[in-house]
């Protein structure tokens, strides 16, 4: 007998048994009626409806099916999963971003837990003649080209993009309290300037998109007057224009209409309370000179502030004629941030996250080693955005060429993240990426703010005793040849075997000689 007819059988003898017994012993027979009741109406709903398979063959049970699926990344997070295979961030990081932002020890015993002979493993080389110090134990980087007025002394380690709408208004309080406390910079994202950014009053990089939210026209063009106005506020000391991101390139950003608020709405000039799409690409130029005039007007309107822009690398020859078009048009950007294929806080589409885009190590090597080809990268900052955690994530793209890193998911943790993976649905529990007044109000701004600052004091720390190691004195004097990638089980290779450097000015040369 199969288990729809089990059930249907069941039902019938337990009401027949109900009806015959509240005949002698009415009250108490009734009342089993509170626990039976529900179960036969459920399991008589299960069997008329169409849409579950598994409901109408297996009444009422088959509802365990479904509650187990709800509950199945819990689980996986908190009982199944080793310290060391969780994804995205494995537990031994997410461990040590919380202990870091609690002020808490940090260290690990017994060694570690890490597989030093897997394939992928990485490590770097210490020297038997470490420093005892860096000669600035507080690393920071000045960013303005020949071009730019005002340039800026950013720390080496900053808030990536993440926008106030994908973040609560708490969550976004908190973040740049943290910056204001700590001297770093907090991205806005391309949602735009909320006052949730100015009010604490952390230095803010201002990211555009494809959408100019904060900066656009009804119809979504850009709009060079309302740019201006916040190009120019004091707290805003570079501006970012995106070009794409890592989790999802030539898509465009989208907010649920769950997340848009009036509030929000009335920042990104839009509609309240509908889903808004960024375009896949930017209507206010068209090609690589067209950016880079782009960017000349976004510099002169802000005071000649630091103007770049981020961009996950896809087809390489557009990053290479946008090299020539800042040789043929004399103009380039005070930086360029790269970000990595394998994505990042944004809510994408799970063919973009998995399978578009280059995935960040090799995209910032490629783009370092075309700029320096083309005898750039000495005017232009890069920044790395891309999973960067800890001290090592910071040195190793400081080793392949990068000035300075941007972290997202990592900062998002230190203000109480539990990577419930909940971002794309205004659920999360923790307020951090929610609209939703009741879950945010758990967010408590003034501890995540300091637990912000002290984790990025103390990877900061970290990184600069993890460098002074290896026996160098500054971060630029870091080289791809000091990192170790385990190639095959017998085999090591140095970064620098990977990706061999290329020369100052080597592309240049070859294209006067094509020509």
């Amino acid at each position: 007998m199969n288990p729809r007819n089990i059930f249907i059988l069941a039902s019938i003898i337990i009401m027949s048994a109900v009806g015959a017994l509240s005949y002698f012993w009415t009250p108490k027979v009734l009342w089993s009626m509170v626990v039976f009741g529900p179960l036969i109406l459920i399991g008589i709903v299960d069997i008329l409806q169409k849409k579950h398979a598994i409901k109408r063959n297996f009444p009422v049970l088959g509802h365990g099916r479904y509650m187990l699926e709800k509950i199945r990344p819990e689980i996986m997070q908190y009982f199944v999963e080793t310290d060391t295979e969780g994804r995205p961030i494995s537990r031994v990081f997410r461990s040590l971003i919380y202990q870091r932002a609690k002020d808490v020890n940090d260290t690990v015993p017994f060694g570690t837990q890490m597989d030093v002979y897997e394939v992928g493993y990485e490590w770097m080389d210490h020297s038997m003649y470490a420093s005892n110090h860096l000669d600035n134990d507080e690393p920071r980087v000045l960013v303005g080209g020949a071009d730019c007025k005002q340039p800026y002394s950013a720390s080496i380690l900053n808030i990536s993009a993440m926008s106030f709408g994908s973040l609560s208004k708490n969550a976004v309080l908190a973040l740049n309290k943290g910056a204001k406390m700590g001297g770093f910079a907090h991205n806005t994202g391309e949602g735009g300037i909320s006052s949730y950014h100015l009010e604490p009053g952390g230095d803010l990089i201002w990211q555009i998109g494809t959408g100019y939210f904060g900066c656009r026209t009804e119809d979504g063009k850009f709009s060079e007057e309302l740019y201006e106005k916040k190009a120019t506020l004091e707290n805003v000391k570079m501006i970012e224009l995106k070009l794409s991101q890592g989790a999802k390139p030539g898509h465009g950003g989208i907010l649920p209409a769950v997340k848009n608020t009036e509030e929000i709405a009335k920042i990104r000039h839009v509609k309240p309370h509908t889903a808004v799409h960024s375009p896949p690409s930017h209507s206010a130029f068209s090609s690589a000179k067209g950016l880079m005039e782009f960017i000349q007007l976004l510099r002169e309107k802000s005071g000649g502030k630091p103007v770049g822009f981020k961009l996950c690398v896809g087809k390489k020859q557009e990053f290479v004629d946008i090299c020539e078009a800042m040789i043929s048009t004399g103009i380039k950007p005070d930086f360029i941030t790269v970000d990595g294929g394998e994505g990042g806080t944004g809510a994408a589409p799970v063919e973009f996250s998995n399978s578009l885009g280059m995935p960040m190590i090799d995209a910032l090597a490629f783009v370092v080693d075309t700029l320096i080809g083309y005898d750039l990268k000495k005017d232009i900052r890069v920044i790395a955005s891309g999973k960067i955690i800890s001290g090592f994530d910071i040195a190793r793209v400081i080793a392949i060429g990068a000035d300075m890193a941007n972290s997202a998911r990592a900062m998002m943790m230190s203000i109480g993240c539990i990577q419930a993976l909940q971002c794309n649905n205004n659920t999360c529990p923790v307020g951090v990426a929610t609209q939703k007044k009741g879950l945010m109000k758990g967010l408590d701004v003034e501890d995540k703010a300091k637990r912000a600052e002290n984790y990025h004091r103390r990877t900061i720390i970290s990184f600069s005793e993890l460098i002074a190691a290896t026996g160098v004195h500054t971060p630029s004097e870091l080289r791809r040849a000091m990192v170790n990638r385990r190639a095959e089980e017998h085999l090591v290779l140095k970064y620098s075997d990977i990706f061999p450097e290329v020369k100052a000015g080597s592309l240049l040369t070859r294209e006067l000689q094509e020509h």
